[in-house]
């Protein structure tokens, strides 16, 4: 596997790496591991309000064809 980080992104790596007193491995898996936990909640988020729009009706569709006898 090749990995390729633009200049931007290195330097702001070594930087952090210094300030946190880390290793630059630790920071990109905890980046990686806040991204892949923020698409799953927009994943779920927009799987639902998918559900949602199928399953949502108003007042009026809800009722439509609705006998009630007395």
């Amino acid at each position: 596997m090749k990995i390729t980080i633009n200049d931007y992104n290195m330097q702001n790596l070594e930087a952090f790496s210094e300030m946190k007193k880390t290793d630059i491995s630790t920071l990109i898996n905890e980046a990686l591991e806040e991204y892949f936990a923020n698409e799953q909640k927009k994943l779920l988020e927009k799987n639902l309000a998918d559900e949602n729009a199928m399953t949502n009706l108003d007042f009026n569709e809800f009722w439509d064809d609705v006998e009630i006898d007395e």
